[in-house]
C-alpha cells in the first residue's frame, strides 16, 4: 500500500513580496528552495499562519541571497508582506518505508 507523507516543510517563512500581476506561484529564494529540497514547479500547500488562509500552488526558484518569499498571481490575494507561512510538500511511498521516513523541516529560526 502507498501512503502520502510529508516530504519537506518550511515553518515560519515571512512573505517579502506579493505581486498580483504575475502568472501565479510561490517564489522562494534559491538557497531556501534548495535546502528544503523542492523540485521546480512542485505542487505545494501553503498555510498562512497570520490570516488562516490555506491554498495550493506551485513553487519556483527565485534568485539566491535575496531571502525572497513571494506570493504571485492569485496567491497574492491570500497574504501580504510580513505574513508568516508554512510551506508543505508531500510524497507517496510504500507504507513500510514511510514508517522510518523523516521529512526535511526548516523552522523560522533557521531561515
Amino acid at each position: 500500500m502507498q501512503v502520502t507523507v510529508l516530504r519537506t516543510k518550511i515553518h515560519g517563512a515571512q512573505v517579502t513580496r506579493a505581486e498580483l500581476s504575475y502568472e501565479g506561484s510561490l517564489t522562494l529564494d534559491a538557497d531556501l528552495f534548495d535546502r528544503a529540497g523542492f523540485v521546480p514547479n512542485e505542487k505545494v500547500i501553503v498555510a498562512n499562519i497570520t490570516n488562516g488562509e490555506r491554498f495550493e500552488t506551485y513553487v519556483i526558484r527565485g534568485p539566491a541571497g535575496q531571502r525572497e518569499v513571494g506570493l504571485n498571481g492569485g496567491a497574492a490575494r491570500l497574504g501580504t508582506v510580513g505574513d508568516l507561512l508554512i510551506v508543505l510538500a508531500f510524497t507517496q511511498m510504500p507504507e513500510e518505508a514511510a514508517r522510518d521516513f523523516s521529512p526535511t523541516v526548516i523552522r523560522s529560526a533557521d531561515l
